[in-house]
């Protein structure tokens, strides 16, 4: 069930003198089973846009899709949108409440009117997608880790099953490690279950290591959508936009300027690991 954004610009404050617009004639889709990464730097565009995938902020102008319905027509089901497009807001273990894990993750399910059953039944695929077994069900959320908080948080809202999953900087203060296991998690669910899943990152080797696609940002506008070596070709765009490359392009780059036969377009460390031993050999 693909979401669709058709010339989507939003103005904050549209009615006031104060009024700044966020986002400029958007046209984005996003299909089936698809990883897509959602990159730009602080006020580019990507918060007010992701609001807009499950119907938390209504278009200024232009329509949204979802599964070729019109999200704001008056008789389609905005809380069913929501069930289907699942987003996971920054630092999401701010929003965990409940006495234990388990009941936390049940709380969405709940308020569907499910049968207890398939809200205890949901609550444990979601824990085990995530990486957490039993022996966390009855501890309670704020005595984990940060990044064990966080997969509790996205547990939650994969038990609502959604079709998408949009997580809006899942890893934001976390260690090394934690942003790892976090990342490796969301990309085991992903095959896992084969839903579509929006990554919100400032982080170019995670978008580089991870999707599919990436759209990126810049002043409310796309400024590319393409595949991963696609986009992080245009080094030099990207930095005047205040944005990178994956640190293993620069290195190659560099490798490519003296003399070696590397593929200056590789954007992750295996590709970079395969470009350089085989130039090595050849050399």
């Amino acid at each position: 069930m693909s979401l669709k954004l058709e010339h989507v610009s939003y103005v904050y404050g549209s009615d006031t003198n104060l009024a700044v617009c966020a986002l400029r004639d958007i046209c984005l889709e996003i299909p089936d089973g698809q990883f897509l990464g959602l990159i730009g730097h602080t006020g580019s565009g990507k918060s007010t846009l992701v609001q807009h995938l499950n119907g938390l902020l209504e278009p200024t102008e232009g329509k949204i899709f979802y599964d070729g319905r019109d999200i704001w027509d008056k008789d389609f089901s905005r809380r069913e949108l929501r069930s289907n497009v699942g987003l996971v807001f920054q630092y999401p273990e701010h929003q965990l409440f409940e006495v234990d894990v388990f009941s936390d993750v049940c709380y969405g399910p709940k308020n569907l009117g499910l049968p207890e059953e398939e809200i205890r039944a949901r609550a444990r695929r979601a824990l085990d997608l995530v990486g957490l077994s039993k022996e966390y069900d009855k501890q309670s959320p704020f005595e984990l880790s940060g990044g064990q908080k966080r997969r509790v948080a996205i547990a939650g809202v994969l038990a609502m099953q959604p079709k998408i999953l949009v997580l809006d900087e899942p890893t934001a203060g976390l260690d090394p490690k934690g942003r790892d296991e976090i990342l490796g998690q969301i990309a085991h669910l992903k095959r896992e279950t084969g839903i579509s899943v929006v990554l919100v990152s400032h982080s170019m080797e995670d978008v580089a290591n991870y999707v599919e696609r990436i759209v990126v940002m810049n002043r409310g506008s796309v400024l590319f959508d393409d595949a991963p070596r696609a986009v992080f070709g245009h080094v030099k765009e990207l930095e005047e936009v205040g944005l990178a490359a994956p640190q293993v392009t620069y290195i190659l780059h560099n490798l490519a300027e003296n003399g070696f036969a590397v593929d200056r377009h590789a954007t992750t460390i295996k590709e970079a690991r395969d470009t350089i031993l085989a130039a090595l050999r050849s050399g």
